[in-house]
């Protein structure tokens, strides 16, 4: 009998960058210098650095070719319309506004939209979506599914938007306060969980019957898009591109990190289908990022990210990327990590919570796993906890989240499933000795908002 195929990437290797393995000594000086904030490390003294999938993707050889043709005209670049051509194709927004990423997207829509005493319901709101929210003096309401909160739970889209809990959002509030709903595909807070069409159409449906905008956060729609024809009954025999278009005909408006899913390592924009709203946010997109035609891109970066959305809609693609976390998944649960199910798409989220239960909530649990695994292995992880929660901006009291979990960003086309071993080794021995980790951190310094990037933090003796 033939044997079976095993699964391999589905690209060739054309350039490697050396990275340095450390001592444990090396990494105990490095991570107290930067008061245990692993924001704080320098690249080169992280061995695997899964801190983020953000613009740490490797581009392929038809992106660096299309990046050499950029165009940096200030006004009128060619690229631009290179990158606009590509967004009305595969997403469907004829109007596009760029930006140098995602949270500048946030910015420029959000100062055009959100006044002070707004209600923003979505699911799972990530950092800077809340950040930007709350700096406005607005709220961030969390209408996800209560599934997503249940790591053992294996539900096919966790990133769901929970619709009673929505309706009771625009049942509680005036329409004048509610200035959109924003959905996040996938659902990164809750784990790079997606959300279903079905679900979509149903937001879409209530948002028109009570007469407010659907905004789309889209930084991995293509990833959604996958589970979407892996798990949803009626897509298997969809294209991506196909389902992408239909996805996005459930929104308004869209912004963008093309930092994951345009697989480039700088950009962002803004999809609109209405003409008018585009043309009122021109004069915040010239004072934040830079003229209509370039806002904070350079020609070159354009031109790649156009490219980048064709690559980044292809199934073989998209099928090497999420079987890479999944393996990563499998590896860690089949030795007991707890970790939230199923499998997302660009990342694996550890329940620290579950993990070091001795560790009190207040002393951050899911950094303080971070810091562990980082000591271990020089693996750089990132806290999705209470530290990222922040502060209420009212009380000024911690918010301490449903779950303490440390994310492991995979980022794109960049490490192979050896440097995914080296992690599960390290998280397993992490976990053979949890019992012996019961102490974390505290704050010595924090800034007043989205406090997890700088803050200081010192051992709890």
């Amino acid at each position: 009998m033939p044997m079976e195929l095993p699964f391999a990437e589905s690209y060739r290797i054309k350039m490697v960058e050396p990275i340095y393995l450390s001592t444990r000594k090396e990494r105990e000086e490095w991570i107290k210098a930067t008061n245990y904030n692993l924001f704080g490390l320098r690249s080169e003294q992280v061995y695997i650095d899964l801190l983020t999938d953000s613009g740490t993707g490797a581009m392929s050889d038809r992106q660096w070719a299309a990046l050499m043709m950029g165009d940096e005209s200030y006004a009128g670049a060619k690229s631009f319309y290179n990158l606009q051509e590509a967004v009305h194709r595969i997403l469907g927004f004829p109007f596009t506004l760029p930006t140098h990423q995602g949270r500048a997207a946030e910015n420029v829509l959000f100062s055009r939209l959100i006044r002070e005493g707004d209600i923003i319901p979505g699911n799972s709101h990530f950092d800077t979506t809340k950040g930007h929210i709350e700096y406005r003096k607005a709220t961030a309401i969390d209408c996800t599914i209560d599934e997503a909160f249940n790591t053992e739970s294996v539900h096919p889209f966790k990133g769901n938007v929970d619709i009673n809990k929505l309706e009771a959002v625009f049942k509680k509030y005036p329409k004048e306060k509610i200035p959109f709903i924003i959905v996040t595909i996938t659902n990164n807070t809750a784990g790079g969980q997606p959300v279903s069409l079905q679900n979509l159409k149903e937001v879409s449906a209530l948002a028109k019957k009570y007469d407010i905008p659907v905004v789309f956060d889209s930084a991995r729609f293509a990833e959604n898009a996958y589970f979407i024809k892996t798990r949803e009954v009626g897509y298997a025999d969809k294209t991506i591109k196909e389902i992408v278009r239909e996805m996005f005909q459930y929104a308004d408006i869209m912004t963008m990190s093309s930092k994951k899913d345009g697989i480039v390592n700088m950009g962002g924009f803004i999809g609109f289908k209405n003409e008018e709203l585009y043309k009122s946010c021109w004069v915040y997109n010239i004072m934040f990022e830079g003229y209509v035609t370039y806002g904070g891109m350079s020609g070159r970066d354009m031109n790649a990210l156009a490219v980048g959305l064709d690559e980044a809609t292809e199934f073989e693609y998209l099928n090497t990327r999420i079987l890479q976390v999944k393996y990563l998944f499998d590896k860690l649960t089949s030795h007991g990590i707890p970790c939230q199910q199923p499998a997302g798409g660009h990342a694996i989220f550890v329940d620290a919570g579950k993990m070091l239960p001795h560790v009190p909530r207040e002393q951050f649990v899911a950094q303080t796993l971070g810091v562990e695994l980082y000591l271990e292995a020089g693996v750089r992880g990132v806290e999705i906890g209470a530290l990222l929660a922040d502060r209420d901006p009212i009380t000024r009291e911690n918010r301490y989240p449903k779950l303490e979990l440390l994310r492991l960003a995979i980022p794109r086309r960049t490490y192979t499933n050896n440097h995914m071993d080296v992690v599960a080794a390290a998280l397993i021995n992490i976990f053979e000795r949890r019992d012996s980790i019961r102490t974390g951190y505290r704050i010595v310094e924090e800034a007043p908002i989205m406090r997890h990037f700088t803050l200081k933090l010192e051992p709890v003796k």
